[in-house]
């Protein structure tokens, strides 16, 4: 140490020093306070940066979700739906089965034959009075003008097909 050397001859020595006031030339203060103003600048670019890219990040994030949430919802709907509709398809099957099974008990009771041919000549001459309600050209059978005659072509179908699908046998008229 430089200090100790030129004490030594006043027999001093020193233990520590501290240096208070320094005083550079303006050149060099010049200097350090464009360097420490280039560091802050640098540092509030970097800061601000970051913050950009995070704000980025956090919107691709959302859209992401976004779209993903809005896929699963989609894919639910569809599953709801089919589901739906499958309930829907046994429900009607299920009363369609049904329907046909008391048609077809109704049928074997006493008097259940004829009373499905009055149905079928009900059903007969109310699609005739549709026909004839919705256009301005009727094709009908040469016996429209007798409506007995027609309960009696759709008596006569019912039986021929009653006679060829099964071996039901109508009770006789007299």
């Amino acid at each position: 140490m430089a200090i100790n050397d030129a004490a030594t001859d006043w027999g001093l020595k020193c233990l520590r020093y501290e240096i208070r006031d320094i005083s550079p030339p303006r050149g060099v203060r010049v200097a350090m306070e464009m360097q420490a103003e280039a560091e802050r600048k640098k540092r509030t670019r970097v800061l601000e940066s970051e913050g950009e890219r995070q704000a980025n990040i956090n919107i691709a994030d959302g859209r992401k979700i976004s779209v993903i949430l809005a896929s699963e919802a989609a894919k639910m709907d569809q599953v709801n739906r089919a589901q739906g509709e499958a309930v829907a398809i046994l429900a009607r099957a299920q009363a369609t089965s049904k329907g046909i099974a008391m048609v077809s008990q109704t049928l074997k009771e006493h008097g259940g034959v004829e009373a499905a041919c009055l149905r079928i000549a009900e059903q007969y001459i109310q699609a005739f009075s549709k026909i004839a309600g919705k256009g301005t050209t009727l094709l009908l059978p040469t016996s429209a003008s007798n409506p007995a005659s027609m309960m009696a072509q759709a008596l006569s179908l019912y039986k021929s097909l009653i006679g060829n699908n099964s071996g039901h046998k109508l009770p006789k008229h007299q």
